[in-house]
């Protein structure tokens, strides 16, 4: 081991000399511009013969493209007329409504009625409270459209993941197949498919609600898998004694079995969706991201505030009755009597939506929130960015300026200055050491595909960014996951803190961020730590709370202090947890690093924005894939790193 610690020692010293000190040629320093292959131009290509010539007997790729959209258009439109539209006659100004839309009333019930369900009585209120905000701040018809894209891509994205989890599950090369597909899915910055979704299926609605399936589709597959192979043995054994087919064993055994593990998928995927309706905004989704995305553009300080909010308390109503109900399956209740004795909610809900429905002719509140009963945060908001900044802006710029030459700078010039086949050389090198041959295989073609793309220096500003990020996330995530573990009240102090910066939506950090300190990399560097920061702490947390409570024994017998028993026994133990913990923050830095592109960093995440902008295909795969070749380099590493100081530990 120490012989190791020498060699990894002098390799950072080396690269810091390379950095610092050498002054090399640009041909040493990027890869030369022979080895580059025009990936962009062969994938713009094979994209335009795709749209344009490629067919299936008389029917093209175009048609089949269009009428998949038109399948998935249509129940998109039911929920809408459900939810926002009602069923009119005539268009524009002379629409006339025959049957209004559910009432803010009937919805808010509705919400309250599931919350009652799933857990109890005050899930309920909350739900409705959070229901009610959203109506009270002018937010819901923008809600509503949104929760129109949710009703419909939860459904589908959980639908299609449960079926290749169950083909996956049954034969093994179709899980083979599936496990790159999911990890570039989950790696691909999403702002790179929303390219190929652009030109595939047109700007609008269905192109979103599809780009929004096919980013939350990926856990609920993984969790399908895991969930089914958790299926005790026995039982298993029984429905075939039973004499179960292959597909009744799976309908009426496994999968019910498997039920509270896969609402567990579920709730991702809600989760998921409305992570993605910000972004899936930019090729015409509507809503609550519209009006995110079109605040930050304008730098409406107060109106992006509130757009963020309101996507927060959806978020978290559907999150909490998403959690609820994965509890609620595991003790279903068997119940007797006619339907609305067994379904007194369902019926309570009807009933409201009918009353509120008719009555809203007679009493428009009922109906719609009046507009002059609406209040508005919109100036608070503007007011005080704008006295933080007339107060406070020398300090503020002395805060900036100072993280610029002391930390940012220094590191850019740092990873621009070292050499490709340098970096390369030692990733290589760390990858054998972790992982052997294959993962070092794995971390060079990799590296090399990065190279021959032409985008090396843009790869590493990417890296300086996110590992910069990473570090000060980590810096401040593992002392508040040691005390959220050691101490229960800051435990759930800090839990309800991190939980709200997980449902924020990742736009509305850029918001404030950009008021306070403009545009720039400092900007992005303290979005991205907010975005990254919740593994951090979470996964710190459980590790330690996850240590035997034998070993703590052990240690207080040994006359070891609370320093000691936490330096020496709780945080070896929690290694690989908080490793772990290290691998999701980096992933989170950098799906936020291409968000951070609207603020002005000159990183991959600009190209594929600048693709998006352009709907370049080839130049925004290609620039997905890089940062994507990025997050498996770092996850493969650390998941590596992660799996030998388990199999020390099982060893001590």
């Amino acid at each position: 081991m120490t012989p190791w610690r020498g060699i990894w020692a002098g390799l950072a010293l080396v690269a810091l000399g390379l950095a610092v000190l050498a002054s090399l040629p640009a041909g040493w320093l990027w890869p030369p511009q022979a080895m580059q292959v025009p990936f962009a131009g062969w994938l713009t290509a094979a994209m335009t013969w795709l749209t344009d010539s490629a067919a299936i007997g008389p029917v093209t790729v175009k048609d089949l493209t269009r009428g998949f959209a038109t399948l998935v258009e249509a129940p998109y439109e039911v929920v809408k007329v459900l939810l926002v539209d009602g069923i009119t006659e005539g268009k524009g100004r002379r629409a006339t409504t025959i049957i209004p839309p559910l009432s803010w009333v009937a919805v808010t019930v509705a919400a309250v009625a599931l919350g009652h369900f799933a857990r109890d009585i005050w899930l309920g209120l909350l739900a409705g409270a959070l229901m009610t905000y959203l109506a009270v701040f002018g937010q819901w018809d923008s809600a509503m459209v949104t929760l129109a894209s949710i009703a419909i891509a939860v459904p589908l994205g959980v639908l299609g993941g449960v079926a290749l989890g169950i083909a996956a599950w049954r034969w093994p090369w179709v899980e083979r197949v599936l496990s790159p597909v999911l990890d570039l899915m989950q790696t691909i910055p999403t702002f790179a498919f929303l390219v190929p979704i652009l030109v595939l299926f047109g700007f609008g609605p269905v192109a979103a609600l599809l780009a929004t399936i096919i980013y939350a589709m990926p856990p609920m597959v993984r969790v399908t898998i895991v969930a089914l192979r958790a299926v005790p043995s026995e039982i298993l054994d029984f429905a075939s004694m039973a004499g179960c087919t292959p597909g009744q064993r799976m309908r009426k055994v496994m999968l019910p079995v498997a039920i509270p593990d896969l609402m567990v998928g579920v709730n991702q995927v809600i989760m998921l969706s409305l992570n993605m309706v910000i972004i899936a905004s930019m090729i015409g989704a509507g809503g609550l991201g519209a009006d995110v995305l079109a605040s930050l553009r304008q730098l409406n300080i107060g109106g992006g505030i509130e757009a963020g909010l309101a996507i927060t308390a959806l978020a978290v109503v559907l999150d909490r009755l998403g959690q609820a109900m994965s509890e609620r399956v595991a003790r279903a209740e068997v119940r007797q009597g006619n339907w609305w004795r067994r379904h007194p909610r369902t019926t309570l809900v009807l009933v409201v939506a009918l009353l509120t429905g008719a009555l809203g002719q007679l009493v428009p509140a009922l109906q719609d929130w009046p507009k002059a009963w609406e209040i508005t945060t919109k100036p608070f908001w503007a007011d005080l960015i704008r006295h933080i900044n007339l107060s406070y802006f020398d300090q503020l710029e002395a805060v900036r300026v100072w993280f610029l030459e002391a930390l940012l700078l220094p590191v850019r010039r740092f990873f621009l200055g070292l050499p490709w086949l340098f970096l390369l050389a030692v990733l290589a090198l760390a990858g054998w050491r972790l992982g052997g041959l294959r993962l070092a295989g794995l971390v060079l073609a990799l590296g090399l595909f990065i190279a021959a793309t032409g985008l090396w220096e843009l790869a590493m500003i990417t890296v300086y960014l996110c590992g910069l990020s990473v570090v000060i996330a980590m810096l401040i995530g593992l002392p508040l996951g040691i005390l959220a573990a050691l101490n229960e009240t800051a435990g759930k102090v800090i839990g309800a803190v991190v939980d709200t910066l997980q449902t924020l939506p990742s736009f509305v950090y850029l918001i404030p961020v950009v008021m306070l300190f403009r545009v720039g990399d400092f900007s992005a560097m303290i979005a991205v730590v907010l975005f990254a920061l919740v593994p951090a702490v979470k996964y710190t947390a459980h590790g330690l709370r996850s240590v035997p409570p034998e070993l703590i024994e052990a240690g207080v017998v040994c006359g070891c202090t609370r320093a000691q028993i936490l330096r020496k026994i709780q945080l070896p133990m929690a290694v690989p947890m908080i490793l772990l913990g290290l691998n999701q923050t980096i992933l989170l830095a950098l799906s936020m690093l291409v968000i951070t592109a609207l603020v002005g960093t000159r990183d991959l995440g600009q190209e594929v924005y600048s693709a998006l902008a352009t709907a370049d295909v080839g130049r925004g795969l290609v620039s997905g894939l890089a940062v994507a070749a990025i997050a498996i380099i770092a996850d493969r590493l650390i998941g590596a790193a992660a799996g030998r100081a388990r199999a020390r530990l099982e060893v001590a």
